[in-house]
C-alpha cells in the first residue's frame, strides 16, 4: 500500500445491519466524502449517528452494504484491513499489557517483516515524535492515560500509513489532559503531513483540531464545512442545536430591508437580522446563550424576562429565564436571583433563521 495519496473518496457508502427484531437498520446512508492529502477531518455527532461505523468501513473492519471507497484510482473497500495499511488509534488504547512501550510501538513493523534494525530506528523516531523517549522499557500499566494514548498514536504512525484513523481517542482522559492531547495530536498531524480522520462527539475537539468537520445524524451527513462555517452558519436546525444554539424559538418573518430581515414574537421585534434566503412567514430563530446581553429601557431588539434558574459561572451566569415568547437560556455578566426581572438584548447579527419548526 502507498504511503501517501492525493484523494480518499467515499462514494454513496451504505452500511446496514439487522436488529434484534429482524429489521434492517441503516447505520450509514449514502455517505459521500472526499478527503485530501494532509487534511484533518473530524466526524462529529451524537452517539449512534454512524461516525464510528464510517471509520470502521474505511478501515475495513466492517463491510459495505453498497457504495465504494477509492484511494486515488484504486478501489480499496474490496481489500482486507491489512492491505489498506491505515493506522488506527482506539478509545481504549488497545495496548498489549505484557509488552514494553518499545515492543508495543514496533509490533506492526514486526508483523510486516520489517528488519530488526529498521524497526528499531523507526520505532525510536515515532517515540521521539510523541515525546516518549526514556519510556521505552516501561509496561503500559506504568504509564499515565495520556502516555498510553501517545504509545497508541506512535504505534499507528510508525507503519507510515497514508491515513490515520482515530476513534474517540481522548474520551477516557480528564479535561486538562484532553486539552493538552488535542494540541499534541494536531502537532503530530502537522509534522507528518498525512491525512487524519478523527471521530468525536465533542464539539470543542472538532472545532480546535479539524480542517473540515463532517456533522452526522442517524447515518446521514448534515454538513461538511470548515470549523468556522459549522460554528457560525450551521446548515440546519440539527447542526445548530448540536453546535450550541440552545435556543430555538418560533418567530414570524415581518419584512425585508436590503440584506436583512425583521422577525417578531410576543414581546420582541428583531431588526437587522441577516437574510434567511427563503420566503416563509413562520420561522425558527436559533440563538446561543452568548447572543444575549443586558439591555436598557430604550435599547432595540430587547425584551423583559424573569429568571427561573441560575448557574453561577464566575465572570458570568447561565440563566434559564421566562420571556414573553418562551423560555430561553442566556449567558450574561453579573449575579442573579430566582424570580428577578431583567431586560435582555438579542444580537441580531448573530441570529440565525431556519425554515423548520422550533420544536
Amino acid at each position: 500500500m502507498k504511503h501517501t495519496f492525493e484523494q480518499l473518496r467515499l462514494d454513496a457508502v451504505c452500511r446496514s445491519f439487522t436488529n434484534a427484531q429482524g429489521a434492517q437498520v441503516a447505520a450509514l446512508s449514502g455517505l459521500d466524502l472526499d478527503i485530501r492529502r494532509g487534511e484533518f477531518i473530524a466526524l462529529l455527532g451524537p452517539s449512534g449517528c454512524g461516525k464510528s461505523t464510517a471509520l470502521n468501513c474505511i478501515a475495513g473492519l466492517q463491510p459495505l452494504t453498497s457504495g465504494g471507497i477509492w484511494l486515488d484510482d484504486e478501489r480499496i473497500d474490496v481489500l482486507p484491513p491489512e492491505r489498506r495499511g491505515f493506522g488506527m488509534v482506539f478509545q481504549n488504547y488497545a495496548l498489549f499489557p505484557h509488552m514494553s512501550v518499545l515492543d508495543n510501538v514496533g509490533f506492526g513493523l514486526k508483523m510486516r517483516g520489517v528488519p530488526r534494525q529498521e524497526t528499531r530506528k523507526r520505532t525510536q523516531e515515532a517515540l521521539e515524535l510523541v515525546q516518549l523517549v526514556g519510556h521505552e522499557g516501561k509496561l503500559p500499566g506504568q504509564l499515565s492515560g495520556g502516555q498510553q494514548q501517545r504509545v497508541a498514536i506512535a504505534r499507528a504512525i510508525v507503519i507510515e500509513p497514508p491515513l490515520v484513523l482515530m476513534d474517540e481517542p481522548l474520551s477516557n482522559l480528564d479535561t486538562k489532559l484532553r486539552i493538552e492531547m488535542r494540541a499534541e495530536i494536531r502537532r503530530i498531524h502537522t509534522q507528518l503531513e498525512r491525512a487524519t480522520i478523527y471521530v468525536t462527539h465533542d464539539q470543542d475537539e472538532a472545532l480546535s483540531m479539524a480542517d473540515r468537520i463532517v456533522v452526522m445524524k442517524e447515518g446521514v451527513v448534515q454538513q461538511v464545512a470548515s470549523p468556522k462555517e459549522v460554528y457560525t452558519r450551521p446548515r440546519n436546525l440539527h447542526v445548530a442545536r448540536f453546535m450550541g444554539y440552545r435556543n430555538v424559538l418560533p418567530f414570524t418573518l415581518e419584512g425585508m430591508a436590503g440584506e436583512h430581515v425583521a422577525v417578531a414574537a410576543a414581546g420582541v421585534r428583531l431588526t437587522g437580522v441577516p437574510m434567511a434566503g427563503f420566503d416563509r412567514k413562520d420561522v425558527a430563530v436559533a440563538l446561543r446563550p452568548d447572543d444575549f446581553a443586558r439591555a436598557g429601557a430604550a435599547d432595540d431588539n430587547a425584551f423583559d424576562a424573569t429568571v427561573e434558574t441560575v448557574e453561577y459561572g464566575g465572570r458570568d451566569s447561565l440563566i434559564r429565564a421566562v420571556a414573553p415568547f418562551g423560555k430561553i437560556w442566556a449567558r450574561v455578566a453579573g449575579e442573579f436571583g430566582e424570580g428577578e426581572r431583567l431586560r435582555l438584548r438579542i444580537a441580531p447579527e448573530r441570529t440565525l433563521i431556519y425554515a423548520g419548526e422550533a420544536a
